[in-house]
């Protein structure tokens, strides 16, 4: 599928970019002792346990469903987006104990030419990386590849303070640097807690939105034919849903009849919102006159 492919190739630039970052930041930050920078190589490093847990995720997330799989394996997208989290946090810990260290510690490191090259080349990188990631986030809708859409855009921001924090230097303001280090691993926190969070909601079965939900009530009470509308239900299949519900329709009509417009509610669902994987439908009769609320 072209989802599955435009994603793998953008998990292995991913892996790339970062991987190149990762070794001149870790170069000019041991070097110059700029907490800020090495901040910053821990960073790359993240990124790329999350590239290559997105590119393994996609993988398996790619392989159609099977007689043990019936709905597919859409749901490992959020098993890696959850690793990629916890993974993430971690390392946001270790830089964050870092960066406080160097602020008491009062440490201080040597202006450099290279840690404003650094920068700039990581800003420019990470900047054509998002505007690559964000197009296929919003066109695919895959928390996988909206997680490394959302840190190559945070990673631009935190370059740009690292910069600033290098720039200070001229001036002798230390302190800054570590500030920024420590800043830099609670946006690392943060941002991995939120996709935590969806991960979370997704493997717990949580329901469509009300607003996708209300989309499915107006496609349904397009149809006057059906009465009555219970039970509904909804379960994520990887990044989009299967739902349930069962339909009341004129107990006059034949069982094809009936059936009929269960069949046809199913497709026309299927065809109008991406985001359905599956529609099933029980169809009982009612009398007519009877309850006609929906």
């Amino acid at each position: 599928m072209k989802r599955f492919k435009s994603i793998k190739i953008a998990s292995i630039f991913g892996i790339l970019g970062n991987l190149f970052l990762l070794i001149i930041k870790a170069i000019i930050g041991f070097i110059t002792n700029s907490q800020s920078m090495i901040a910053d190589a821990f960073n790359s490093a993240g990124d790329i346990i999350s590239s290559i847990m997105t590119f393994i995720g996609n993988q398996i997330a790619s392989i159609p469903s099977d007689d043990d799989h019936n709905l597919g394996h859409g749901k490992a997208e959020y098993i890696y987006s959850m690793l990629i989290s916890i993974a993430m946090i971690l390392m946001g810990l270790f830089v964050f104990k870092d960066a406080f260290s160097s602020i008491f510690n009062n440490s201080k490191y040597e202006f450099s030419i290279w840690l404003v090259i650094v920068c700039i080349v990581t800003i420019i990188t990470k900047l054509c990386l998002f505007i690559y990631t964000d197009k296929l986030s919003k066109k695919y809708n895959n928390l996988l590849i909206k997680a490394n859409s959302k840190d190559h855009r945070n990673d631009c921001v935190i370059t740009l303070c690292n910069l600033f924090a290098c720039l200070l230097t001229l001036l002798n303001v230390y302190w800054f640097d570590g500030v920024v280090g420590a800043l830099i691993s609670i946006w690392m926190i943060l941002t991995s807690l939120k996709i935590f969070k969806e991960s979370y909601d997704v493997l717990m079965d949580k329901s469509i939105s009300d607003e996708t939900k209300k989309k499915v009530y107006e496609i349904i009470n397009s149809h006057k034919e059906i009465k009555k509308v219970i039970h509904f239900n909804s379960t994520p299949v990887g990044y989009k849903y299967q739902i349930s519900f069962t339909i009341y329709v004129d107990g006059n009509l034949t069982t094809f009849e009936s059936h009929k417009i269960a069949d046809d509610l199913e497709k026309e669902i299927g065809k109008k919102m991406d985001e359905i994987y599956l529609t099933v439908i029980h169809v009982n009769p009612i009398e007519v006159g009877k309850d006609k609320s929906v």
